[in-house]
């Protein structure tokens, strides 16, 4: 088949890479612009746009695709379909109705909850313990269109974002692979969304990331695993004297109690409101991530120090 592929970060990668595989033949790929990153603020290229580059696909990287000119251009690839993996640009309809088969998008929850940005990192806050990886056609609305295709992920005791992220990613590109093969073969079936039970996933916000030890173990691990990698569930912690910004990336809990963000002892047990947790892997700002042990070695004794919710 035709097709145009639309993706941004490393999540789409894997599945752009085995429609190749596949054989299909991707005439176009869209990504957002290059972006300034690093110390260095120089402009950094997509993971998507680097793999298309690789593979000698022609990139396009509009700021938009509101205007007649893209729409015109998007329409002139003559794709049979388009595949959307995390691309963060809505389709305008002429967009969406330009490929012969219309725009297929893989999503990482199980719809219609979590719908919209942050689905992975959602899911896990909110103490879910499964998920899916699904195919759905795309519509105007915010991933509100009728699915055509779903792997179940159990999300287990421990899964950080990032750990769903990598399984995500693996089962999506086989996902749509055979997605394809059902379309080509004409046995694709299309399931509308329930309306009932329509939760959103808002796009993290960096301001999210400050703990709050006032709040239950259970469900503070919860929203410390789904922060992690990115951004990051932080406290500030007083070190030899002076403030230190520490995310903390893994968790488990721990039965023990004490004042809210108040560290038990020289294992970093930390109190919350109820019960308590101990970090199992920490990164001080500036530095990579690291287990406690090494952290403690850094830092040194820090029982009785009362952490602040902000």
């Amino acid at each position: 088949m035709r097709i145009i592929f639309m993706g941004t970060p490393e999540f789409g990668v894997p599945t752009f890479e085995r429609l190749l595989r596949d054989g299909h033949e991707i005439v176009a790929c869209y990504t957002q612009p290059p972006r300034p990153a690093g110390r260095g603020k120089q402009d950094r290229k997509t993971p998507v746009h680097l793999a298309a580059q690789e593979a000698n696909v022609p990139v396009f990287y509009p700021q938009s695709l509101k205007s007649e000119t893209e729409q015109t251009l998007f329409a002139s690839h003559n794709a049979d379909l388009a595949i959307v993996v995390a691309y963060g640009l809505l389709l305008p309809k002429p967009v969406l109705d330009a490929p012969r088969y219309g725009c297929l998008n893989l999503h990482g929850s199980a719809l219609p909850r979590w719908r919209g940005a942050a689905p992975i990192q959602r899911a896990i806050m909110a103490g879910d313990t499964h998920t899916a990886i699904q195919v759905m056609a795309m519509e105007t609305g915010l991933d509100t269109g009728a699915v055509c295709a779903s792997t179940p992920i159990e999300i287990t005791p421990g899964m950080t974002a990032g750990d769903l992220h990598d399984k995500m990613v693996g089962l999506g590109a086989t996902l749509m692979s055979e997605t394809l093969e059902n379309l080509e073969q004409g046995n694709l079936r299309f399931t509308p969304q329930d309306e009932q039970g329509v939760i959103y996933a808002k796009k993290i916000k960096k301001s999210e990331a400050a703990i709050d030890w006032h709040l239950p173990a259970e469900q503070l691990l919860a929203y410390i695993h789904g922060l992690s990698p990115f951004p990051g569930a932080w406290s500030n912690f007083s070190i030899k004297g002076k403030p230190v910004r520490v995310k903390i990336l893994r968790a488990q809990l721990v039965d023990a109690s004490g004042r809210p963000g108040e560290i038990l002892n020289n294992d970093l047990t930390i109190a919350c409101s109820k019960g308590a947790i101990k970090p199992v892997q920490v990164q001080r700002a500036g530095k990579a991530p690291m287990s406690v042990a090494e952290f403690m070695r850094g830092a040194g004794d820090l029982t009785g120090q009362q952490l602040e919710s902000l």
